[in-house]
């Protein structure tokens, strides 16, 4: 199969000249241990401005045989700005996170800007180890007709309004309307035009990525009140992947895992449970006189 290429490939070349600034480097952290004598490693990845902590209604329902790995991406809440124009890809950013889990990811979820992120590197190579991939609420359009130009005043001009969704659904106890659209539009200047720009970039490549070779198990999860992804891409998407698999949730937006805790935690466990089921813990024998 023949894809057109995207004319700015290789996609988000590196930045030259005095402007370019190197980030910080990519570290992960385990979030939770696995308990019993199976072990499956997960790596989460946040979307665009995102914080961890989004993930911890799930975290909270996960079997104990799942190990919870975290990564500190630069594009984080609290990141590091520089990477809005640091030379590199944010397909290396994926990559430097699933090579610093201790003997590899067994399963990678990804949300939104990430999970563009993650499907690019797929669609180069698919890391070692990897069973099984989880896309929530990835950016998509199967062809590039699927854009215009309201399109471009859509996501500029409601940018913030994604922003506030994820600033709702992250607080213990949300926070009043005023003063999540000050909070919202705050976390929009932080991102700044630089990291807008690499967002609808990504995603304006999507209709070029060659999905041929992406033959790892892939669930595609989306939200039917999904305000940035039009639930019939996130449709599209799973139907192009060799192996894609698609779960809809109806009363969803674009945090179907804080919105709907244990509907997301069931979705993942059964397809997990099919196409990346816990490996055994390795049993380490102890001398006899240290016993």
């Amino acid at each position: 199969m023949t894809v057109p290429r995207w004319p700015g490939d290789p996609a988000m070349a590196p930045v030259s000249g005095p402007v370019a600034t190197a980030r910080q480097p990519v570290r992960v952290h385990r979030m939770r241990p696995a308990r019993g004598l199976s072990c499956q490693r997960v790596l989460l990845l946040n979307g665009l401005a995102g914080s961890p902590t989004i993930w911890r209604p799930f975290a909270q329902r996960v079997p104990a045989e799942i190990e919870l790995w975290g990564a500190e991406l630069p594009w984080a809440s609290g990141g590091d700005p520089r990477w809005q124009a640091a030379g590199g890809t944010t397909t290396d950013v994926v990559a430097e996170a699933l090579a610093g889990v201790p003997r590899g990811a067994d399963v990678v979820i990804a949300h939104s800007f990430a999970a563009n992120a993650l499907l690019e590197l797929l669609c180069r190579r698919v890391p070692d180890r990897l069973q099984a991939v989880v896309l929530v609420s990835p950016f998509y359009r199967a062809t590039p007709d699927r854009f215009d130009w309201s399109d471009i005043s859509f996501y500029l001009n409601n940018f913030h309004r994604i922003l506030a969704e994820g600033i709702r659904v992250s607080a213990a106890q949300p926070p009043a309307d005023e003063v999540v659209e000050r909070m919202a539009l705050r976390l929009r200047e932080r991102i700044g035009p630089y990291g807008w720009m690499r967002f609808f970039d990504a995603y304006l490549r999507t209709p070029f990525l060659d999905l041929t070779g992406v033959l790892v198990p892939v669930l595609v999860i989306g939200g039917r009140r999904d305000i940035a992804v039009p639930i019939e891409d996130v449709e599209a998407l799973a139907q192009a992947l060799p192996a894609g698999r698609l779960a809809r949730v109806a009363a969803s937006g674009h945090f179907a895992m804080a919105e709907h805790p244990p509907w997301f935690t069931s979705v993942v466990q059964d397809f997990l449970a099919v196409n990346a089921p816990p490996s055994p813990l390795p049993i380490v024998d102890v001398p006899l006189e240290l016993l």
